[in-house]
């Protein structure tokens, strides 16, 4: 499993948190963060192409891609648990996209198997790629009938 993110972590405590999650989850499953480059350039559609180039550098052709997006569909901890399970047992290779401030290009929604929201808000991708983390030992925690907190 990867997790492709636009942008960089610079804040030590987001880094700590993210270091935190990957070694509880280091017991279910291997989990790789990968990190692209964010482009800033005024023009946002110039910007989201590159960062787009640079993501599909990372996904290979058999890889279940999960795109979060606020457009996407929502689940809560029980049903993306379930969903989780079922992918698993399907694909060998699943990939999340965490676009950057400016979210994703087409092309990379358009090679999307499925968009997920975790909210209608818009959070920083740095905070957000800890919210995924944390969902996601939670899910581990659920699929494996073992007790976390609520």
């Amino acid at each position: 499993m990867k997790i492709i993110c636009v942008g960089k972590i610079k804040e030590k405590y987001f880094e700590s948190a993210i270091e935190e999650y990957q070694k509880r989850l280091s017991k279910y499953q291997n989990i790789k963060i990968i990190e692209v480059i964010d482009k800033n350039y005024n023009d946002i559609n110039k910007s989201l192409k590159e960062e787009a180039e640079l993501i599909l550098k990372h996904i290979k052709e058999n890889d279940y891609i999960i795109t979060l997006e606020i457009e996407g569909k929502s689940y809560n901890s029980l049903e993306f648990s379930k969903k989780l399970e079922q992918l698993q047992a399907n694909y060998a290779n699943i990939a999340f996209i965490i676009g950057g401030s400016n979210g994703l290009d087409d092309t990379i929604k358009k090679r999307s198997n499925l968009a997920i929201s975790f909210s209608k808000m818009t959070f920083p991708h740095q905070l957000f790629r800890i919210i995924l983390l944390e969902q996601l030992y939670r899910n581990y925690k659920i699929i494996n009938h073992e007790s976390y907190h609520k």
